[in-house]
């Protein structure tokens, strides 16, 4: 029997507020559209959400947190762990997110090229941390390595597993690769989470069947395009 999908909302943060403005009721046209982050989070865990995916765009461009009070607000309107990903690359910016109220970290797909940052990171996360990757070929061929030659992402994969990562956030501009998506999933002791790429409940589907343990949907809920009752119902 396959196992219940997480189907992760997602907010993108930037100057403390909602990069994407929310408005359940407005096919209807009730309630009130808000980008208060803390208010988004509270309407998806009122609706059942199990997790809250936290995007820093601030701090990515930035190398550094750049939006926690916001996750502060975040943490102390829900109970539900917040998982933070952008501008996390040291063991200080661990703590200082988890200190925020975040529960889960997810470094980016550079840090790959630096193990003795993701050693540290670890001995702070432990099973918490997760490393971003991009699966699109052309997006990890161009990416600048500091080795002889682009590693795919299966290597990198079993590079993450062999330092002690558990968790991968598989970020798709385009439709998710399924088959790699399978084979990460059947040879890796590792969670896979996938972000981006679903349009449709059709597709929340497909991953399932392939051994996703989570979608991130970000804008395709907060603008109504997936509606998240019905998509938590296709991953069950």
């Amino acid at each position: 029997m396959t196992r219940p999908m997480l189907v992760i909302p997602a907010i993108d943060l930037a100057g403390g507020r909602s990069r994407v403005v929310h408005w359940p009721g407005a096919s209807a046209g009730v309630g009130a559209p808000t980008d208060r982050p803390e208010r988004i989070a509270e309407t998806f865990v009122r609706a059942g959400a199990k997790l809250i995916h936290l995007v820093d765009a601030d701090g990515a461009r930035a190398g550094a947190p750049a939006n926690l009070e916001a996750v502060g607000a975040i943490a102390s309107r829900v109970a539900v762990p917040l998982q933070l990903a952008g501008g996390i690359e040291s063991a200080d910016a661990v703590r200082l997110a988890f200190a925020a109220g975040a529960t889960r970290i997810v470094l980016a797909m550079d840090m790959a090229d630096r193990p003795d940052v993701i050693r540290e990171c670890l001995a702070v996360a432990g099973d918490w941390l997760a490393v971003g990757l991009d699966p699109r070929p052309e997006r990890v061929a161009a990416f600048p390595w500091h080795r002889d030659r682009p590693p795919t992402v299966p290597e990198l994969a079993d590079e993450l597993v062999g330092l002690g990562v558990r968790r991968f956030v598989l970020a798709h501009g385009g439709g998710p690769d399924s088959t790699l998506i399978a084979q990460l999933t059947a040879t890796h002791d590792a969670e896979v989470l996938v972000a981006g790429g679903v349009n449709d409940i059709a597709g929340l589907t497909r991953l399932r069947d392939a051994g996703v343990a989570g979608v991130i949907l970000g804008e395709a809920l907060l603008s109504g395009a997936i509606d998240y009752v019905r998509a938590m119902e296709a991953a069950a």
